[in-house]
């Protein structure tokens, strides 16, 4: 499980993809078998219109009539029967590719987003516009297109003159269709991309609508939304002009080949040469033969865009990092370790973290404070292993995060982000993390974030629908919700970015009281905080500045060496770097068991030192 970009390029590798696809061969040979029975059986009536005009108008018999059109009957009802069940074969490939591929899509567009990855849902609308395509006519054109050959060998059987016009008039209207596939493959992709950015920008848009609607911002999004869409109009509507000239053309060809045709067997008829029933099966021939070209042509756009969206689909699994299956491993206790971590930006290769190492054992509660922009959030990532550090180890009961299977390892962490994501669904669900509900897990869970109380006041209690991102709740009322998801299921490793940053006083009050209960369950805990009521709680404090450990040990021991510290910038605005662990700071002996990597300066301190001051009191 890595989820650090690589910078080597990629092996070409079958992908998910390819191997749907493979999977489906036997379904494509079916089509292939109807294509070769319908395209047989609409010989029907070409065959049909030739005995009548040569042999029952020659002969005047009556029963010949009735068997010629019984027999015709049957056969194009079969040809119906084929045509309806060969429709049913490529509706249930594409909802079959949907099903299949859907959750991988899904898999890796959660995976991609942890890397910066914007795409979001796009993936899945890829596999739509696929399925979309091979759901249609589209796909059977390439079932019927090989059979055009076969059309114009048995034209040229009933006169080689009528073959010549069927076969120039194919190769015309070939040339039509790559003439169409090359004026508007440039123009499509275009409109694309570009519709895939407006797209993406109303969704932004709307996912953020008090922001946009409260500081005014809806005219000027609106303005950007438009000249990208502009793009993807404009794109759309050179593609589709072009394409509908090229329609247009290839309908007047084929008309007016079916009546060249129908005039040159009429002179051929006058000359001798060729009977009044061939002159008419030829005709018919020759619009079945020139059917698929024209079909292939009505269906274009559809086939381009579903080719842009498999390159796409393709390229995206292709670079996709493939999946270990992982042992499962022992129930953890929850004893984490971090081993000299550095992490590094994949977008810009900065570090954010730098040989970061500490421990935490099980029924411990460490403090992560530090200035904005430290890395406390990132470091967060690391624990969950939502992201994988560029150099170093963080290992969980003794074993590498790396190695464990994500889906069992987040069976036993809790984390609680700073933005609070919920899902449509009942609250129920939600704390049950959307999985199998256990009433009585949930209900625990509950009162461990003292959030019991609060659900009940709701409409429906545990069943209250939550609209998408948490409609409808306060940022408190998610925040508490938060915390009891990540408490669910009594994790062994619980992180908690930010938990107070939305509660009140009676909410911080609920979230001391759970803190103290876990850590009482023997809980391992990462707080996030620099609140006094966060504090209270820690057992250690760890201090991150600019990416470095600065100091981490017993909390007393801590806040007694940021006092100093901040005592001493105040007498002389300076203050050593890099002292070693148990070496005087400005004269004073730093605490045993507290490790200083290097003191932070006073902006680093100043506006916690208050804080941190009261706590100790």
């Amino acid at each position: 499980m890595t989820l650090q970009a690589s910078t080597t390029q990629p092996t070409r590798r079958d992908t998910e993809l390819d191997q749907a696809l493979s999977a489906c061969r036997s379904a494509f040979w079916i089509m292939a078998l109807f294509s070769v029975i319908i395209n047989m059986l609409l010989l029907t009536q070409p065959i049909y219109m030739l005995q009548v005009y040569d042999r029952v108008l020659t002969t005047g018999h009556i029963e010949t009539l009735v068997t010629l059109t019984g027999l015709a009957a049957v056969a194009l009802l079969l040809l119906g029967a084929l045509e309806a069940l060969r429709s049913a074969v490529t509706v249930r490939i594409g909802c079959w590719l949907y099903d299949r591929l859907g959750p991988v899509l899904l898999t890796h567009g959660v995976n991609a987003r942890l890397l910066g990855d914007s795409a979001g849902a796009q993936p899945l609308r890829d596999l739509s516009q696929i399925q979309s395509f091979i759901a249609t006519q589209g796909l059977t054109v390439f079932f019927d297109a090989p059979w055009v050959p076969v059309f114009v060998i048995l034209i040229w059987m009933l006169h080689p003159v009528l073959g010549t016009l069927a076969l120039c008039s194919a190769i015309i209207l070939f040339g039509l269709t790559v003439a169409n596939d090359l004026l508007t493959r440039k123009p499509n992709l275009t409109a694309n991309l570009a519709q895939i950015s407006a797209t993406q920008q109303a969704e932004a848009a709307i996912r953020n609508a008090e922001v946009v609607c409260a500081m005014g911002m809806l005219p000027d999004i609106i303005q950007r939304w438009k000249v990208t869409n502009a793009t993807s109009q404009r794109a759309v509507r050179t593609s589709a002009e072009l394409g509908g000239v090229l329609v247009g053309l290839t309908k007047f060809v084929r008309f007016l080949v079916q009546i060249a045709a129908l005039g040159l067997g009429a002179w051929l008829v006058l000359r001798g040469e060729l009977s009044p029933g061939a002159m008419i099966a030829g005709s018919i021939l020759l619009g079945r033969a020139l059917a698929p070209v024209e079909l292939a042509m009505s269906v274009w756009r559809g086939f381009s865009s579903a080719r842009i969206a498999y390159g796409r689909l393709k390229q995206r699994l292709q670079n996709a990092t493939a999946q270990v299956a992982r042992t499962r491993l022992p129930a953890p206790m929850g004893r984490l370790a971090v081993e000299n971590i550095t992490y590094v930006l994949p977008q810009d290769r900065r570090a954010v973290l730098r040989n970061i190492s500490f421990a935490v054992e099980p029924g411990e509660a460490v403090a992560v404070i530090g200035p904005s922009a430290g890395g406390k959030s990132t470091l967060c990532r690391l624990l969950v292993g939502t992201a994988m550090p560029s150099s170093g180890q963080i290992r969980i009961d003794g074993s590498q995060i790396d190695h464990w299977d994500q889906s069992q390892l987040g069976e036993f962490i809790g984390y609680l982000p700073q933005d609070v994501e919920l899902f449509a669904g009942t609250i129920r669900e939600n704390i049950a993390r959307m999985g199998q509900v256990d009433d009585q897990a949930v209900v625990e869970a509950a009162m461990m974030a003292h959030a019991h109380e609060l659900i009940q006041h709701l409409p429906q209690g545990y069943e209250t629908q939550i609209g998408d991102g948490g409609a409808g709740l306060s940022g408190g009322q998610r925040q508490r919700l938060g915390l009891a998801r990540a408490v669910y299921g009594s994790p062994r490793l619980i992180v908690l970015d930010e938990p107070n940053a939305n509660l009140d006083q009676a909410g911080e009050s609920a979230l001391a009281a759970t803190l103290h209960e876990l850590k009482m369950q023997g809980t391992a805990l990462i707080i996030v905080g620099h609140r006094p009521s966060t504090l209270a709680q820690a057992d250690k404090i760890l201090l991150l500045k600019d990416g470095r450990l600065e100091l981490f040990g017993p909390r007393e021991q801590i806040l007694q060496t940021l006092r100093g510290l901040a005592a001493t910038n105040g007498r002389s605005g300076t203050v050593p770097m890099h002292k070693p662990s148990g070496a005087a700071v400005d004269g004073a002996e730093t605490p045993e068991g507290v490790s200083v990597v290097g003191t932070p300066s006073m902006s680093a301190v100043s506006s916690e030192a208050p804080e941190h001051t009261r706590c100790a009191q």
